[in-house]
């Protein structure tokens, strides 16, 4: 950040008074600038035993799978916002059942909140951000093939609690790989 988004001015990096962090900060009009994580929201939507995926058509990660998720909107709860993204990426139609996972990835300012969903038909197919989406079992899942590592964690996670039919929720850290 290198100039004020209220009065245009010059910013500067320092700790304002009575904070406990540097951040930038404009001299001129005395605005603050906090950063604060990014919330992600996404679901894993489940159909007779499996799970609908999509098919990267973007960078990062293109042509890699993932579960349907994405930034949160201003003015949007967690659950509107996971259905929204479901759409968006898959033109599925989802019923959410239950928030699922949180996960922190502080090294990149994101927090992860997943729901179990239910697919409600199977009218799915690629949004723009998706080469292609499918319903994979567990055993077909292209593992190797997962974008990201939360969605790797929160499916690891997932079918550790399916057989027995208890999904708790589960809070956990993505760190950086070394």
């Amino acid at each position: 950040m290198n100039y004020c988004s209220n009065c245009g001015q010059p910013l500067t990096y320092h700790m304002p008074p009575g904070d406990d962090r540097s951040r930038y900060f404009c001299e001129s009009c005395g605005t603050i600038h906090y950063q604060n994580p990014t919330m992600v929201v996404g679901c894993i939507p489940e159909m007779d035993d499996k799970i609908l995926f999509c098919r990267r058509a973007i960078e990062p990660c293109y042509g890699k799978w993932t579960l349907p998720a994405g930034y949160l909107e201003n003015g949007e709860t967690v659950s509107a916002g996971a259905r929204r993204e479901t759409f968006e990426e898959a033109r599925a139609r989802v019923e959410i059942l239950a928030p699922y996972a949180l996960y922190n990835i502080c090294y990149v300012n994101q927090i992860y909140l997943m729901f179990r969903a239910r697919l409600l038909d199977h009218n799915f197919r690629p949004g723009s951000e998706s080469l292609e989406v499918r319903l994979f079992s567990e055993a077909e899942i292209p593992w190797d093939e997962i974008a990201f590592r939360v969605m790797e964690e929160t499916l690891v996670q997932f079918f550790k609690d399916r057989p027995n039919g208890l999904f708790p929720f589960y809070i956990g850290n993505i760190s950086k790989k070394l």
